[in-house]
């Protein structure tokens, strides 16, 4: 028997019909960027999240970078994350023009570990971007309170998370920004 690293294949052929459907919705619409597509797909994810909104991107490193400069974030300030994680989160901190800071996971759930973050605090210090892996989340409750406590940022990497929540919260409740990917091999991809 071959086992299939991805199981794309056996997946598009159990929803074949509906995304061929929308295949051609935006074969035949012409808009192929910003189209009606995406301003459908940015109302679903809004509302699956149940935030005001959600912003269609290129990609989830893009996402980040482009959070981080809305936020003010830039050259001379650093972010703090840690490093089990794609480096495209380090990367899209440096594109920013950030440093990134990192701080080791936490055994149990391999996300941040939130007992380390102050210790990496300095007055340059400007967001934290917590990583949700595996499809759970990091202790946002807990993350929160140190932001707060320290005036931070927090931007959501949630690109292995999505659809999870926490204790006591759900994923982009606590954060100013959170950011995710559909890239094929994530919890939730895609390979459009």
């Amino acid at each position: 028997m071959k086992v299939e690293f991805y199981g794309h294949v056996r997946q598009y052929k159990s929803i074949q019909r509906e995304i061929d459907a929308n295949l051609q919705e935006v074969l035949l619409s012409g808009s192929y960027v910003q189209g009606p597509m995406l301003k459908r797909f940015e109302g679903e994810l809004a509302k699956y999240h149940g935030t005001k909104f959600a912003v269609g991107l290129g990609n989830g490193t893009d996402a980040i970078w482009l959070a981080l400069m809305a936020l003010g974030i830039g050259p001379g300030d650093e972010v703090i994350t840690h490093p089990n994680t794609f480096f495209a989160t380090a990367e899209a901190i440096w594109i920013a023009g950030a440093a990134a800071v990192f701080v080791d996971c936490d055994p149990k759930t391999k996300c941040i570990d939130p007992k380390k973050i102050e210790a990496a605090i300095t007055p340059k210090t400007k967001a934290i971007v917590p990583v949700h892996l595996y499809g759970q989340c990091a202790d946002m409750l807990a993350i929160k309170k140190i932001a707060d406590k320290h005036k931070l940022k927090l931007v959501e990497d949630n690109a292995q998370g999505i659809g999870a929540a926490g204790k006591g919260f759900k994923i982009a409740e606590l954060s100013d920004v959170t950011t995710t990917s559909f890239i094929i091999q994530k919890n939730l991809g895609t390979f459009w």
